[in-house]
């Protein structure tokens, strides 16, 4: 397979007010880096015009190549199908909205050369985002710091450089439900970061709703820590010592101080309290148990319907 010096992956879906002025900056910016380079799209079933530009891009020129999902398969799947199909010794993963700046790539790769495997865009501003996510994105890069046994780097995305041998490794990594930020920190090697401001989109609107927010927070603590497990467990053992001391102090109210305790309210108040104790538990170990059904099922990660073929690479997934 040919190999190039730099690959750049970008997974897409309806970027195409973007895309032109995205690879206006990429032809500037890498051109001063090496002419041995690949761009490769990622289109995640895009509902707008991103596919025939795509097209339009990759006949243009050479170093362009595209894939094409057949369906809407997600962000992270959409990187891993980059990364499964790039031929780069250095490869470095962006988002095509114009937030993860191009002009920024020089640095990454200056700090690869000096002999770190993985060099991650660190947020130092993040424009045109509500209070809610600057504040919600804060406290789950801390709580998942705090949580798991692995450092992943706070205020960071997947905009970032990362060594043939890095990837090489995740393509090793098969589950399903994919947190490739954990997956990289957990790698190790030398890591180190560059610190940039995060510019409001350019273009369109996020692909990230609140749900699906909240579903990657899930993907990411499920799969690199087992504090909710745990939690449960304690909550369990927790419930049932006051119970427990419950059931001693009815029974000394009735034999020792000749008392029933009555009450409808206390006994709906704590059955609802019991009650929602367990529901819970059996949520959370759902969740692991979810993960654990879908990595078993053995289905690819994505599926590819169209794609502009680089010389050397492998069809298909």
């Amino acid at each position: 397979m040919n190999t190039s010096e730099l690959s750049i992956v970008i997974p897409v879906y309806n970027e195409a007010g973007n895309l032109p002025v995205l690879q206006e900056r990429l032809a500037r910016v890498l051109g001063g880096i090496t002419e041995n380079y690949e761009v490769l799209w990622v289109n995640d079933h895009s509902r707008d015009e991103t596919l025939a530009l795509l097209r339009q891009l990759a006949a243009a020129d050479a170093r362009h190549h595209y894939i094409s999902f057949s369906r809407n398969f997600g962000h992270q799947k959409a990187i891993c199908a980059g990364l499964d199909k790039c031929r780069g010794n250095a490869v470095v993963i962006m988002d095509g909205d114009l937030q993860d700046p191009p002009e920024l790539i020089p640095a990454l790769y200056e700090k690869y050369r000096e002999g770190y495997k993985v060099v991650y865009a660190q947020r130092r501003a993040r424009k045109g985002e509500t209070v809610f996510k600057k504040t919600s994105a804060a406290l789950f890069y801390r709580l998942m710091r705090n949580t798991t046994h692995i450092n992943i780097p706070v205020d960071t995305g997947d905009f970032r450089l990362i060594d043939r041998q890095v990837v090489d490794y995740l393509k090793k990594m098969p589950e399903q439900h994919k947190f490739l930020r954990g997956q990289i920190a957990w790698i190790g090697f030398r890591q180190t970061s560059v610190l940039y401001d995060r510019e409001s989109r350019h273009s369109g609107k996020t692909g990230y709703s609140l749900s699906k927010m909240i579903r990657f927070a899930v993907d990411g603590i499920t799969a690199f820590s087992d504090l909710p497990l745990r939690l449960a467990t304690v909550s369990g053992f927790t419930v049932s010592f006051v119970a427990f001391l419950v059931i001693l102090y009815a029974l000394y109210s009735k034999f020792a101080l000749h008392q029933v305790i009555t009450g409808w309210t206390s006994l709906i108040i704590s059955t609802m309290f019991i009650g929602g104790i367990q529901l819970l538990t059996i949520g959370i170990i759902g969740e692991y148990i979810s993960r654990i059904n879908n990595d078993v099922r053995g289905r690819p990660l994505y599926i590819i319907e169209e794609a502009s073929q680089p010389p050397g690479a492998e069809t298909g997934n």
